[in-house]
């Protein structure tokens, strides 16, 4: 559904534009709404961000979990506890919340990146830290490739 990286820019009040192709993928959806959390990847901060119907599928994943487990409740509390709503707006652009902007490190110029089923937000400069040591471990040991059948 969402696939590819995208640069855009975050405006003054914190807006910035969702990129065309995945404006597409939502409105397959039928639905401008989405969720937009806190996320780490590599030990940096970006931004998860849902279609509202993948969030409710996602939550009844969640839900399903030992109830009691403290790392689950310390996820929930992290990242669903973290989770804004957002409206795309009629030029296409959602506002992100300052407290995620913030976490996030979210400056002028930021990567959209698709990830199947959601979409992440990055700082830039951030993103090519973490792609460039994707790029290393997937090809510093083929086998991984090998069980991929590629």
């Amino acid at each position: 559904m969402f696939r590819g990286n995208h640069q855009y820019s975050v405006d003054d009040k914190g807006r910035v534009a969702i990129p065309a192709r995945f404006r597409e993928a939502l409105s397959g959806l039928q639905d401008e709404r989405l969720v937009v959390t806190n996320f780490k990847r590599r030990g940096r901060p970006c931004l998860d961000v849902h279609p509202l119907s993948g969030w409710q599928r996602f939550l009844e994943k969640v839900g399903a979990q030992k109830r009691f487990s403290p790392r689950i409740a310390a996820f929930e509390d992290w990242y669903v506890g973290g989770a804004h709503d957002v409206q795309v707006d009629a030029q296409g652009r959602i506002l992100v919340p300052h407290i995620l902007r913030e976490y996030a490190k979210l400056e002028r110029e930021v990567i959209f990146a698709g990830v199947s089923d959601r979409f992440r937000i990055w700082n830039k400069d951030l993103f090519h830290q973490v792609h460039s040591e994707n790029e290393r471990e997937v090809f510093e040991d083929p086998t991984l490739l090998e069980d991929l059948g590629l």
